[in-house]
């Protein structure tokens, strides 16, 4: 780590302790990790089909269900992007904190089985869902669930003999990606959105016929300053932590979601939990 990075991260640290105390620290506890809000986003591209114009995409990512996110909280998300009538509802990782010890049943089988969108619900895997030997029971609980695994492959979303693609890789740190086996049989013209966990991998898919990348992983910081910006971020979230950004050699975007739920320290901070919506726009 760069002497300027870790006096960033030493100074954030030690006013992080003086500031989350009292009235600040029950904020950054109990109530901004409640305050979820819904982030809109128009995608705008000449590849999107006219058919697909005003299409509606909702990400959420990043539950950590088991870690101060209970399922009745989960239930209420459910309600909350069912009202918002997405067509396709996409999953970009860790639904549970701890697969090893986590209480699996079929409450949480019902809840994501209750999500709704007309052309697919779809996923893929983060670190924490292969895990702690979480590989298996996540991939079995989102399947009776009715979501659709995208780990290194793709699928058309078809309306009126038009198409999309979406398309998906393993997780970074703990699975295989291989973008190249994901995409292939695209057609490097049609308008292609990958999944990938981890928005550092934005390095790798820019170099590739894909149009836009949604990630999570970052959980935007979770605690950030004013001044200061986020004290921490994970592997694979260095470079891009949260909101847009764009490539234009490339003409890749990436959209990163602050994501739900907390790990490792249960406080947000100027850093509200959120789902987004994408609207499809054509040129």
């Amino acid at each position: 780590m760069k002497r300027r990075s870790f006096l960033k991260k030493l100074v954030g640290g030690l006013l992080t302790l003086v500031g989350l105390g009292s009235g600040t620290y029950y904020y950054a506890r109990q109530i901004e990790p409640t305050m979820l809000t819904v982030r809109n986003d128009h995608i705008v591209s000449a590849n999107i089909p006219e058919v697909f114009n005003n299409f509606k995409i909702v990400q959420f990512s990043d539950t950590h269900i088991g870690f101060q996110y209970t399922l009745d909280q989960f239930g209420r998300l459910v309600e909350k992007i069912n009202s918002l009538e997405p067509d396709l509802i996409v999953f970009t990782g860790d639904l549970v904190d701890k697969p090893n010890i986590y209480d699996w049943n079929e409450n949480i089988i019902d809840l994501l089985k209750a999500l709704s969108a007309q052309h697919g619900k779809f996923w893929v895997y983060g670190n924490h869902d292969h895990g702690g030997y979480g590989t298996t029971i996540v991939n079995k609980t989102m399947e009776k669930a009715g979501f659709v695994l995208l780990k290194n492959t793709h699928s058309a979303i078809e309306i009126a003999d038009e198409r999309i693609y979406l398309a998906g890789v393993d997780d970074v740190i703990l699975g295989k990606p291989d973008l190249e086996t994901a995409i292939s049989g695209i057609d490097p013209a049609d308008f292609t959105i990958l999944l990938a966990h981890e928005p550092d991998y934005a390095d790798v898919a820019r170099r590739f016929s894909v149009d836009v990348q949604l990630s999570g992983h970052s959980h935007g910081g979770q605690v950030r300053l004013p001044l200061l910006g986020h004290l921490y971020t994970p592997a694979y979230a260095q470079k891009y932590v949260e909101g847009r950004y764009t490539f234009p050699d490339e003409q890749m975007m990436l959209y990163v979601s602050r994501g739900i739920g907390t790990t490792r320290l249960p406080f947000r901070f100027l850093c509200k939990p959120e789902i987004q919506i994408f609207t499809l726009k054509t040129d």
